[in-house]
């Protein structure tokens, strides 16, 4: 299940190595019982197929095609991860709001633990929102905020809503499944437009990780 997710994927083996003996954070001991290269320019198609605009709010919705490769762009590549303990500077990436677990949190940049006790982290060196490849974005379930305490009950086709400073993209659930906490494959960057969350689990425990994973479906303008 594991393959056919990522077998288009053209950075696994750069990232294999740099990765190779990472372990997937997402939690520590403040769940209770516990156990970064440069990316570079990608840019989200400009083509507009259709525009709707609503006549109660003043959010436009853009249905476009997905981002695209800018020509001879390559894909970002995701950076190690630092040491649990390291104090990260506080950077705002932007928020994520999650409507069917009633989740609306802050993203900073960073995976340590003092970064996640913050509210979400983006994993440094994966794709920003909106643009080709992969965004990283990891939190706790039992701790501190516990942003992503329920999203073992997000299902295909819920909305996940990232914003940065470039707008507002929404992407759509497709499946999540349980991982060891050394299968660092899945910040692996992809061809496409995706979205990857983790967490412990289960809740109180750091022995595997939830990841849900999404497809970029559109942006909104505001």
């Amino acid at each position: 299940m594991m393959n056919v997710r990522f077998r288009s994927t053209i950075s696994s083996v750069v990232i294999g190595f740099v990765l190779s003996t990472a372990v997937i954070s997402g939690c520590g001991s403040n769940d209770e019982t516990s156990t970064e290269s440069t990316s570079t320019s990608l840019a989200p198609s400009t083509t507009v197929a259709a525009t709707t605009t609503s006549t109660s709010t003043t959010t436009t919705t853009i249905y476009a095609g997905p981002p695209t490769l800018a020509p001879g762009a390559s894909l970002p590549v995701p950076e190690p991860l630092p040491p649990e303990d390291a104090i990260e500077p506080e950077i705002v990436i932007g928020e994520i709001v999650i409507p069917a677990l009633m989740v609306a949190q802050t993203i900073y940049q960073g995976m340590s633990m003092p970064t996640l006790d913050k509210g979400v982290g983006y994993w440094p060196g994966t794709a920003m929102p909106g643009y080709v490849g992969n965004v990283v974005l990891g939190g706790h379930r039992v701790s501190k905020k516990k942003p992503f305490r329920n999203i073992d009950l997000l299902v295909p086709g819920d909305e996940i809503y990232l914003t940065t400073s470039d707008g507002t993209f929404v992407y759509a659930v497709t499946e999540q499944l349980i991982v060891e906490p050394t299968e660092t494959w899945i910040v692996n960057q992809t061809e496409t437009a995706t979205l990857t969350l983790f967490a412990c689990h289960p809740p109180h425990s750091t022995k595997q990780r939830l990841i849900v994973f999404a497809d970029y479906l559109r942006k909104e303008v505001t």
